[in-house]
């Protein structure tokens, strides 16, 4: 599996994936090496399912980056560090594929095993991609930042208003980021229905990152219960894994 995945690049991933970045610099330059690794994986070259979401990931957390930099969150450290745990999840989903590791999670391995398919389709690998990290990694993710931080995810708080600012992001880049993975006649589809299909994919993503929320509020309050927590990991990575699949089955073709 691991030749067939990466192929001639394999010791390339492997090197990319050998650390674990500490800041959100680091995280961009992770993201950006990994592109080009991913973007010369056989036999799509330019076109891997996990390139697809990759350069959609790298975007955003430039546009992160860029902010943190312009001061535009109250509670910095904890939007800093929340980027590092988040990217975390992704790094050791692809450092577990590389393994063969039974415990790469079922949400990820959905995309993963698109990553040789001939017909697949840069719009809904990138959404299925988005949908792996947000609606499975994310809540863990917050519940890691949070315990580091020493602070509860409460409605409300800066940290809350921080996390909700990121949804501007997506707003923001969602449009250019869908259109770049169009052909030619879709954009002219894409043209004609105006800002509808930026609008509902927009609410889309906010609406799955307030879900990733309120079940990381809820992984808070089993956290230290291990049993609880690993049925809710069971069925977050169950939900993830369902929609994945019906982003890249051939009804997701409505979406490219």
């Amino acid at each position: 599996m691991t030749e067939s995945v990466w192929g001639p690049v394999q010791r390339e991933m492997a090197d990319v994936l050998a650390t674990y970045p500490d800041d959100v610099p680091a995280v961009v330059d992770q993201l950006t090496k990994l592109q080009d690794v991913l973007d010369r994986v056989p036999p799509l070259l330019g076109s891997n399912p996990v390139a697809d979401f990759n350069k959609q990931y790298l975007t955003i957390t430039t546009c992160v980056l860029e902010r943190l930099y312009a001061g535009s969150f109250a509670d910095p450290a904890f939007l800093a560090r929340l980027d590092v745990e988040f990217a975390a999840r992704y790094f050791d989903a692809l450092r577990q594929w590389s393994d063969m590791s039974s415990g790469c999670p079922k949400a990820w391995t959905v995309l993963f095993h698109r990553i040789p398919c001939p017909d697949a389709r840069p719009l809904p690998s990138a959404a299925a991609g988005l949908n792996a990290h947000i609606s499975y990694d994310l809540p863990f993710a917050l519940v890691t930042t949070f315990d580091h931080q020493g602070c509860d995810p409460v409605d409300d708080s800066d940290q809350h208003h921080d996390y909700l600012h990121l949804n501007d992001i997506f707003a923001a880049q969602i449009p250019g980021l869908r259109r770049g993975y169009l052909e030619r006649w879709q954009l002219l589809v894409d043209m004609m229905n105006g800002d509808l299909d930026d609008w509902w994919q927009g609410g889309v993503v906010e609406y799955t990152r307030n879900v990733a929320w309120r079940n990381a509020q809820r992984l808070w309050t089993v956290r230290h219960d291990l049993q609880a927590l690993g049925r809710e990991r069971g069925r977050l990575d169950h939900t993830a894994e369902a929609v994945g699949k019906l982003l890249l089955s051939p009804m997701g073709a409505i979406l490219q």
